[in-house]
């Protein structure tokens, strides 16, 4: 014989089932999905190179190539208030550094008052029109040699990210 109490309690339990399914069955990101992440990337050496801690979260639209491929492809399948650690290779992050996008140039092409430095960035205009960015490298008295690779081109990097928001594609 069922008591009303034994009832009653197999109610409970089973909606308490049901509630706790429905909340651990959390939705994961997809390509095409808005994220919001926290992330600190950090060198090889453990110096951080870049940080959205304290910051505005980094949004983006997974899958859309706006991001580097090992970090986008990092956050494909985590959930809100997830955190993970991943270590990028160069072809993952910003790619390989590429000798031939070092320049050596004279110092008189350089614009009238230009005072160039070590480390600086510089805009350049292509012969095609685009628009680029370089890095001054090495200055001597008659010439000044940049860097057309990402500063970050060549080196292995190390993102501790946490996913704070997701938007699921329709």
């Amino acid at each position: 014989m069922i008591k009303k109490w034994h009832l009653g309690l197999f109610i409970i339990i089973v909606l308490a089932l049901t509630l706790l399914s429905a909340c651990s069955v959390a939705t994961v990101a997809k390509v095409g999905d808005r994220v919001k992440a926290d992330y600190t990337g950090k060198l090889a050496d453990g110096t951080v190179f870049d940080s959205s801690i304290g910051k505005t979260p980094l949004e983006f639209t997974l899958g859309d190539g706006s991001m580097i491929k090992g970090f986008d492809a990092a956050v494909v399948g985590m959930k809100v208030g997830e955190s993970k650690t991943v270590t990028l290779q160069p072809p993952e992050a910003y790619g390989n550094h590429i000798d031939s996008a070092v320049t050596t140039v004279p110092r008189n092409q350089l614009p009238s008052g230009l005072v160039p430095t070590v480390g600086q960035q510089l805009q350049v205009t292509h012969s095609d029109g685009s628009v680029g960015v370089v890095t001054v490298t090495t200055v001597t008295d008659s010439t000044v040699t940049v860097d057309a690779n990402n500063p970050l081109a060549g080196k292995t990097l190390t993102f501790e990210i946490k996913l704070v928001g997701l938007t699921s594609a329709k």
